[in-house]
């Protein structure tokens, strides 16, 4: 494999007594689709939060794009490629969608503490907001108050806040939850449709829609890796089977 574009070394993560995560190495190709799958607790959101900078490690270090970020804030890996999205919508729920869609971006913009220029949006920032809105399946929905919007709506929203500075790498926890069968559908094509060259990792329960999205997963058990593969295999593999899909072992 070429060299990865995320690469995390050794990573460990204590809270007090409780090891989060236990010296985790996980390499992620460019342009790659991975799941990350585990029962609750096992570390999949502490690993996301550590590539965002909300939490430094204890020990290791995490690769960008060939640079350690390791001891970079939250806002500077943003600027360099990284984006997410939250288990639980975070969004001005007073404003309209194009307004929250704004302050995303400007929140990426060099200029965005200036006191000089105009606070409006020039053409190609509003270009990308619209496209990025019918890339989430949006298209129309520009002027409502995000309190108007359908809580599948608002999950899609936040997946275009995340792609609207255009991103190289997009960390997903649980785009899905809460959603119904024919939104989760929604929000799978919606994923699937992004461009190949973006580098996407998955947290994902519903793991008919994970392992329809992704090329490998990675299953974390207590903070440990504890298998990797495809999703074929992974779905065959006897330890996922045993502590994290609930078939037994002679099952």
């Amino acid at each position: 494999m070429a060299d990865p574009v995320l690469l995390f070394e050794e990573v460990a993560v204590a809270f007090g007594a409780l090891r989060a995560v236990d010296g985790v190495t996980l390499a992620v190709a460019q342009g790659e689709r991975r799941a990350l799958i585990g029962s609750n607790g096992a570390g999949k959101t502490t690993l996301f939060n550590v590539a965002t900078g909300l939490i430094r490690p204890v020990r290791g270090h995490i690769i960008f794009d060939g640079q350690d970020i390791i001891r970079l804030p939250p806002h500077r890996r943003a600027l360099l490629g990284i984006a997410r999205t939250f288990q639980i919508t975070s969004l001005f729920a007073s404003l309209s969608v194009a307004d929250n869609m704004a302050l995303a971006m400007r929140a990426l913009a060099p200029r965005k503490f200036s006191m000089f220029g105009s606070p409006r949006l020039d053409s190609s920032e509003v270009a990308r907001i619209e496209h990025v809105l019918g890339t989430v399946s949006l298209t129309g929905r520009a002027a409502v108050p995000v309190a108007q919007l359908s809580y599948g709506e608002q999950r899609q929203l936040e997946l275009a806040l995340a792609l609207v500075g255009n991103p190289r790498l997009l960390l997903l926890d649980e785009p899905a939850a809460g959603l119904s069968p024919a939104e989760r559908a929604m929000v799978g094509d919606i994923i699937r449709a992004l461009p190949r060259d973006l580098t996407l990792i998955l947290i994902e329960h519903d793991m008919d829609l994970a392992l329809g999205l992704v090329d490998r997963v990675a299953c974390m058990h207590e903070g440990h890796i504890l298998a990797e593969g495809s999703p074929e295999a992974i779905q065959q593999d006897e330890r996922v089977q045993e502590v994290y899909l609930g078939r037994p072992r002679h099952a």
